[in-house]
């Protein structure tokens, strides 16, 4: 049977938020230490952490544009079986989820015969040097194999949740992250693969999670059990779920645009190290952004449900205490990275270069992290409401049009110093637009008892 829907419009706001948000920030969390155990362990390599680990960070546009066709898939074929489903039309659920996974597929298998014969030029357009391209090769070329296992269970666990099994969907992610945690100090340092074991430890585990989701989706508990006939493909289905999921798409893709505009900058006029040191923001940056997404992602559904309820005063009420814990988070973030910055970067690496290099660079990069904190929030309100075009163009303005040229126009400036520069820049421009946006179109008009421009 179908699980019923809470009633969002009932009790308090604050409950109703905490009670999806929650489960939904620890998946987020867990999900996000494949990478982030990999670079903890490899930075404190014996002799070559400091390289190795700037290696590893320069495969990261690569996992991003992975991560990008994963969440195509995933992120546009779940939403679209939820529509059919609640239709009552579960023959065309179970092709789309079918076609999703035919599609999904096709990426896992296409993306390493594409990529893997060009990892060379590929990686030192990134900014690979002679010193870093072997870590970085090593690392790409395992994890490109497993490409498959990552798009398939990063694009299927959607469809688990979406039938209401919320718990399982975490344990999906969950199970991943403890194998990669138990296997990469037994493949780094145990058997001494280094970057090689830290990518075979990613591979295993994720392909853990995409068996575990097959044969969730394959089996009894399954309300909508997945068959062969359903994989074949259907132009129709394939050109919706592909249309719902380029807001996923995009954000990851501007991701790595930025991660490879930076990394080449930062080699070129800082070298390796300074490569290593945004490696560093980066995984720090991915837990801090992880937390405020998966709280934001908790807020939607019940901000959805009471605006379709005709409650605005509630939706109201839903963003007012979104933007709080948001701005309160991203306060205390912000705190951290200027009181303690040497404690963060320890966590990675202990060079003595590295950290008198990265701790002045993490404070400029999150100096203005409240205003990030402040764009976060609003676009997740945006597709809350239906309103998902405002949440692109503001990833989009952010990412491609102002922090990219930026980075490239400060660092010819000021050097190094510049590519930070930019990112906080970008987040203080980006976040108080985004915001401003939010309250005139969305939040105003809804505290006067209208609705907004465009509503759904």
């Amino acid at each position: 049977m179908t699980p019923v829907q809470n009633d969002f419009s009932q009790g308090s706001v604050a409950r109703n938020i905490l009670s999806i948000a929650v489960p939904m920030t620890v998946a987020q969390v867990v999900n996000i230490l494949y990478s982030l155990v990999d670079r903890m362990y490899i930075g404190h390599v014996p002799g070559v952490g400091h390289t190795s680990l700037t290696g590893m960070g320069l495969t990261l546009p690569l996992i991003s544009i992975v991560l990008a066709f994963a969440n195509l898939g995933g992120m546009g074929g779940s939403p679209l079986c939820s529509i059919y489903r609640g239709k009552g039309e579960e023959g065309l659920a179970s092709a789309v989820m079918g076609n999703t996974l035919s599609l999904l597929l096709f990426f896992g298998f296409a993306i390493p015969l594409v990529t893997i014969p060009f990892l060379d030029p590929i990686l030192m357009a990134f900014g690979a040097s002679d010193a870093t391209l072997p870590y970085a090769k090593d690392y790409s070329f395992i994890y490109l194999l497993g490409t498959p296992f990552v798009t398939v269970g990063l694009g299927m666990n959607p469809f688990i949740n979406s039938q209401g099994f919320g718990n399982k969907g975490m344990l999906t992610v969950m199970l991943g992250a403890v194998v990669n945690l138990v296997l990469d100090p037994i493949l780094i340092y145990g058997l001494n693969l280094g970057v090689k074991g830290a990518a075979i430890a990613t591979i295993i585990a994720q392909a853990c999670s995409a068996v575990w989701v097959l044969s969730f989706l394959t089996g009894k508990k399954s309300l909508l059990p997945l068959h062969l006939c359903h994989l074949r493909p259907r132009w129709d289905h394939l050109r919706r779920i592909i249309t719902l999921g380029l807001s996923g798409f995009f954000t990851s893709i501007t991701n790595s645009l930025v991660q490879i505009v930076c990394n080449k900058v930062l080699h070129i006029y800082g070298g390796d190290l300074y490569v290593g040191v945004m490696t560093i923001i980066n995984s720090l940056r991915e837990v801090t952004f992880m937390l405020i997404q998966g709280f934001s992602s908790g807020v939607q559904p019940v901000l959805g449900y009471n605006y379709g309820a005709g409650e605005k005063r509630r939706v109201c009420a839903c963003i007012r205490f979104a933007v709080g814990v948001t701005v309160g988070y991203a306060a205390l973030i912000w705190l951290l990275n200027m009181t303690i910055p040497g404690l963060l970067i320890r966590i990675f690496n202990n060079n003595p270069d590295m950290l008198q290099a990265g701790v002045p660079a993490l404070r400029v990069y999150f100096s203005m992290f409240v205003f990030m904190a402040l764009m976060i929030s609003s676009q997740s309100i945006f597709v809350g409401l239906g309103q998902a075009k405002k949440a692109i163009f503001f990833s989009i303005l952010r990412k491609a049009v102002i922090n990219a040229p930026l980075t490239v126009l400060l660092a010819f400036l000021w050097g190094v110093n510049g590519v930070f520069v930019a990112e906080a820049v970008s987040q203080f421009v980006c976040g108080f637009l985004c915001f401003f946006t939010m309250y005139r179109t969305v939040y105003r008009p809804l505290s006067h008892g209208h609705n907004f421009a465009g509503a759904i």
